[in-house]
């Protein structure tokens, strides 16, 4: 039986795991090929990479455009989900990733 680990009930809305201590309104869900194709993109930058202290999650995110970021998120089994979000909503959602002791950044 397979388990979907997203918040909210919303069918067809993209939704960041449990896991990552923030939301966001704008959220859109890409494949596998296109996210890894944009971030490792020579105009992408990574802006900042995170590690869960207990559950193994690991969240990256890339600024791609001005306005646009790439948010990569590996799961405790290696898997890796990629979301495309505004950079102005992820400003506020930083906050809480930084304030989460749970998540720590690394270089």
């Amino acid at each position: 039986m397979a388990i979907r680990n997203n918040r909210g009930g919303n069918q067809g809305c993209a939704a960041l795991p449990d896991a990552v201590p923030f939301d966001l309104s704008h959220l859109t869900r890409q494949s596998w090929e296109l996210g890894k194709a944009t971030v490792q993109d020579e105009h992408a930058a990574t802006r900042s990479r995170w590690i869960h202290q207990t559950d193994q999650w690991q969240l990256s995110i890339f600024e791609v455009t001005s306005e646009t970021v790439i948010i990569c998120i590996r799961t405790p089994v290696g898997r890796e989900r990629f979301y495309g979000a505004m950079q102005s909503e992820l400003e506020s959602a930083m906050q809480k990733l930084e304030a989460n002791p749970s998540w720590q950044q690394v270089a």
